[in-house]
């Protein structure tokens, strides 16, 4: 489990109704967004180079993040946040509002306590990853992606959420959420994935998949990290209290 200031993502298994994964054998491919040239041609080849992701574009604003992941149709976008003419949170908004089979996105920062990373991943961003991660575990983060899990940092995610408004906090009461549902989704808040929940509250997989698609549904949300943003924004989970 990730401990309060670690840098290592926690993979989530995803829950029912997600979408299916590319095959196994198929390589992940891969669109990376970032206004910094240096950056994005670095990112480019150094991502390049790992197996099992080929990397078909790059944009350099969220304007043309949008356009080519639409002409590409990648498996996974590497979205910067901050970046000129449209920014990654409304470049993500746009691409998962805009296809019946839209791109994961996974959001690239270089600071884990940027709240326009919190509004990124509920607009449906599936995960975040820090630059300064070693290259290797950003592509472990894309490729887990692509398999339709989750990326969670659950400490920086409860410093994130923290800093800001509870501008979620009617959503829970409002959703209905069983004892076991609400169980479920605190454990999710940990990074737990769905064997872990599983064996954690002795049920079968299959249970904690339903009870995961159960939460998605009632909450409104658009995958497994953004039921976590509003279980800490709504109070369900207190910051500090889980992982």
């Amino acid at each position: 489990m990730t401990g309060p200031g670690a840098d290592r993502p926690t993979a989530a298994g995803g829950g029912a109704g997600e979408a299916v994964p590319p095959p196994a054998d198929a390589p992940v491919t891969l669109l990376i967004a970032d206004d910094d040239a240096v950056t994005r041609s670095g990112l480019r080849i150094l991502l390049a180079a790992q197996p099992g992701i080929t990397v078909i574009g790059e944009a350099a604003d969220g304007v043309e993040a949008v356009e080519q992941a639409r002409r590409l149709r990648p498996d996974v976008v590497l979205m910067d946040v901050r970046m000129p003419r449209r920014n990654g949170i409304e470049a993500t908004r746009l691409l998962l509002a805009g296809s019946a089979d839209p791109p994961k996105v996974v959001v690239i920062t270089t600071f884990e306590n940027d709240g326009h990373v919190t509004a990124a991943l509920s607009a449906g961003a599936a995960g975040f990853v820090l630059k300064r991660l070693p290259v290797p575990q950003i592509a472990e983060a894309v490729r887990v992606v692509a398999a339709g899990e989750a990326i969670l940092f659950p400490a920086a995610l409860r410093r994130m959420v923290a800093a800001r408004p509870l501008a979620s906090a009617e959503a829970l009461p409002q959703a209905a959420l069983t004892g076991r549902e609400e169980e479920v989704l605190r454990l999710m808040a940990t990074g737990s994935s769905n064997p872990e929940i599983a064996q954690t509250l002795i049920v079968s997989l299959e249970t904690v998949k339903t009870h995961v698609g159960n939460v998605l549904t009632k909450l409104g949300a658009q995958n497994r990290t953004h039921a976590v943003v509003i279980a800490y924004e709504s109070g369900l989970v207190v910051p500090g209290s889980a992982g």
